[in-house]
């Protein structure tokens, strides 16, 4: 059957109820996604916004540990664009994985595009974004994956679950902002707010009736799943009064973490038991930014109320406090504690026979400005690299390029090292103006690699959330500085590092991970901060075909959207 119209046979499935609601066939789920312009007033002012199915967040994903799901894609709205399924692997299977021009064109206004989503070894939370420029400003939502059948959590298994989405408004257009960042060159506006389940909160005017609301019963365990999609931060959470149990991780479990306060990224997710055990009344649950970087941020505070069944609302609400925004002693407390569950039932698998390693520097660069004319530094414009190299993104999309054998798309030769330099130190000006291009790096298939993000000192140094399409990874260690192989080998975990997909490079410090290389297909690798994705912090990994038909991308689809 012709893709196209097997998208209208799902479509007639899932329509049964439209909504997002899932209508399960097995272990086969079916959902309808409609992008139209929504009207959302924030802030005491309405605007227009685009949304999937008319909500923010977007519908929830629901599925089992190993479940399939159809999700059809009506896109009413006024451009094209692509949606990815953040964390999942998707096992041979890039053509649905969703970031624009790298594994397929987008979906243009007024067609439609059925993505195949295959979970595997994933179990817990995590979501689903726009990818394509600021879009994923307000196009997301979560995915949840529960054990497989016959199976449990863990842990003792919670009374009920809530799931809480950080994001990110601006009463502005925001493929508006970035456009006109990147045409003058300078740095975007930040947000207005911050937002919990698309509610500002009531800290902000004109949020007091419509701040998000989580109804607890005294004594009862709740499981919290929780989702970083704000576009430009990292943040706190907290919730006033309460412990939080973080037991899992960008879906896999971790040594259980107690603490007042946790640090998540862009893109992370985090699942965390809470105890509804304080005086019944109610608490804020809240969100403030961790910023670490000489940058421009939103310095401000998103709540949603945490009520206890039966009780009234005090006239002041009890607010957790927050670090400083730059206390990266406060993160690093948090995000230093972070290790895999490893155990019997939970195994994980760390490469320890390294044989492709890529040495990754992390900067934000200056682009020359013809007349000096520009809104960044030294009348320049800002951009951004890996390896001293701004990933231009392509017309045509690179897996069609590359499984097609059509040439002049990109280039083989990201280098595996960069220029040598004081990378945390003094930084010289040949080092600050990046080369550009479409360049990717390509893996031969089996191979256990190792990439070590080296954080710079170029513009502004800061933390940089790196997360890496189609596979997850372990995360072997971390330090300040330059690294030091003589010393930071000394300092690996190999025992129970996380497993995680999106992981903080540390401000002038270094983090390596490793994986093997196990998944054939065409692979995006950028930072989770759009405005540095948007300069051209990214690069892609091609991993090769195994000899084998199970070890290979699975076959083209008849049908993906064209490159117009």
């Amino acid at each position: 059957m012709e893709f196209k119209k097997m998208s209208w046979v799902l479509a007639f499935v899932g329509f049964m109820f439209l909504g997002g609601i899932c209508k399960a066939n097995g272990h086969t789920h079916y959902y309808d996604f409609v992008l139209t312009e929504s009207n959302f007033t924030r802030l005491c002012e309405t605007k227009s916004i685009l949304t999937v199915n008319g909500t923010l967040p977007g519908p929830t994903i629901t599925v089992r540990k190993g479940d399939t799901a159809y999700v059809n894609v009506h896109n009413q709205g006024s451009y094209g664009l692509t949606l990815h399924w953040h964390g999942v692997k998707q096992p041979r299977n890039p053509w649905y994985d969703g970031p624009e021009n790298v594994t397929q064109c987008p979906i243009q206004a007024g067609s439609n595009f059925t993505y195949w989503i295959i979970f595997s070894t994933e179990e817990g939370t995590l979501w689903w974004h726009a990818h394509s420029d600021w879009t994923r400003a307000t196009v997301y939502g979560a995915i949840i994956i529960l054990p497989a059948l016959n199976t449990t959590y863990p842990f003792t298994t919670p009374d009920a679950e809530e799931t809480l989405v950080l994001g990110s408004w601006y009463k502005g257009d925001v493929n508006e902002i970035i456009e006109n960042a990147l045409a003058t060159g300078g740095d975007p506006n930040v947000s207005d707010a911050f937002t919990i389940n698309g509610e500002p909160g009531d800290l902000y005017k004109c949020s007091n009736a419509t701040t998000y609301r989580w109804v607890v019963d005294y004594g009862k365990t709740y499981l919290l799943r929780l989702i970083n999609a704000v576009l430009n931060e990292e943040m706190f959470f907290a919730i006033a009064n309460h412990n939080l149990t973080v037991v899992a991780q960008d879906a896999a479990y971790i040594k259980p973490i107690t603490t007042s306060y946790l640090m998540i990224t862009p893109g992370q997710t985090m699942d965390i038991l809470v105890v509804a055990n304080q005086s019944p009344s109610s608490y804020h649950a809240a969100s403030a930014p961790f910023v670490d970087g000489d940058v421009a941020f939103n310095n401000s505070t998103t709540t949603a109320i945490l009520q206890y069944n039966g009780s009234t609302t005090p006239s002041t609400i009890p607010t957790p406090t927050f670090p400083n925004p730059a206390d990266e002693t406060a993160a690093s407390n948090f995000t230093t504690q972070v290790r895999a569950l490893a155990s019997k039932d939970y195994p994980i698998s760390v490469p320890l026979n390294i044989t492709h390693t890529l040495f990754i520097s992390v900067s934000v660069n200056e682009r020359i400005c013809p007349n000096s004319s520009c809104d960044g530094p030294d009348g320049n414009a800002l951009a951004a690299s890996l390896n001293n190299i701004s990933f231009v993104t392509p017309s045509i999309d690179i897996l069609q390029a590359y499984s097609g054998a059509i040439y002049g798309v990109y280039s083989a030769n990201f280098p595996h090292k960069p220029y040598i330099f004081n990378f945390t130190g003094h930084v010289r000006n040949d080092t600050i103006y990046p080369n550009f291009g479409t360049k990717v790096r390509t893996i031969e298939y089996g191979e256990e690699v190792e990439i070590i993000y080296q954080g710079t000192n170029m513009i502004a140094a800061e933390n940089h959330p790196m997360h890496l399409h189609g596979f997850s990874f372990y995360l072997v260690g971390t330090g300040s500085g330059n690294f030091d192989p003589n010393q930071a080998y000394k300092t690996y975990n190999l025992v129970d590092p996380p497993e995680v997909n999106t992981i903080g490079v540390p401000k002038n410090g270094w983090a390596t991970v490793r994986f093997k290389a196990d998944n054939p297909g065409v692979w995006f690798m950028h930072c989770h901060l759009e405005r540095h994705a948007s300069w051209g912090m990214a690069t892609v990994l091609i991993v090769t075909n195994g000899n084998t038909n199970e070890t290979s991308m699975l076959p083209a689809p008849a049908y993906m959207p064209p490159c117009t």
